[in-house]
């Protein structure tokens, strides 16, 4: 019987250990960039609380980070944009209203679209630059918008009311996808940009 209470004792005291070993895990956060303030160090995100990257699940609210400290733990500089989903088959472009609050689904008037462009395409690709053109492409004389969405390998060009081309360009463009290691809320620890990391390259 003093066995038996001697080895309680000893898993009593072995139990906090492991749970302030625990503890000390951090967490890991995923989403989209809505805002970036280089001059503040913080990043604004939009979470995908999908399970499937493939097809991402953005929810509110949004969440505010402090870039981390050590310059080392920071990836690629993150591209902000409002953009949160292009629903090519519906007419349909979400985006996210920081100030409201809230997502806003507007329906378009598809002016083209074109379907399985890759990022090498010449309609997207400028060969003398070697990078992908500037998009999104917002004509106010003709009241067009031209996005392009290299998950989807879409490239749509719309119309919308006058009143949407008083917004500014980022509106329509899909921020950065990013994932965040951090132990306390807000505070980032380490900081990967996941659109613009190639974890396949040596």
């Amino acid at each position: 019987m003093a066995r038996h209470h001697k080895l309680i004792f000893s898993v009593l005291l072995v139990l906090p250990l492991i749970f302030a070993a625990a503890c000390n895990y951090g967490k890991v956060d995923q989403g989209r960039v809505v805002k970036f303030d280089k001059a503040k160090g913080t990043v604004c995100i939009i979470r995908d609380c999908g399970s499937d990257s493939r097809n991402p699940d953005y929810r509110l609210p949004t969440v505010v980070y402090t870039m981390p400290e050590d310059p080392a733990e920071v990836g690629p500089e993150p591209k902000s944009g409002l953009r949160i989903k292009l629903d090519s088959k519906n007419n349909q472009i979400t985006f996210c209203n920081i100030e409201a609050g809230k997502l806003e689904t507007i329906s378009y008037t598809l002016i083209d679209q074109k379907e399985g462009v890759a990022e090498d395409d010449p309609l997207v690709f400028d060969a003398s630059r070697r990078k992908v053109k500037k998009f999104p492409s917002v004509d106010r004389e003709k009241k067009t918008i031209t996005v392009y969405s290299s998950r989807q390998k879409v490239l749509t060009t719309f119309s919308l009311p006058e009143e949407y081309f008083r917004l500014p360009e980022y509106t329509w463009d899909a921020g950065d996808e990013v994932r965040i290691y951090y132990k306390e809320e807000g505070k980032a620890l380490r900081f990967m940009n996941v659109t613009k990391t190639d974890i396949f390259k040596k």
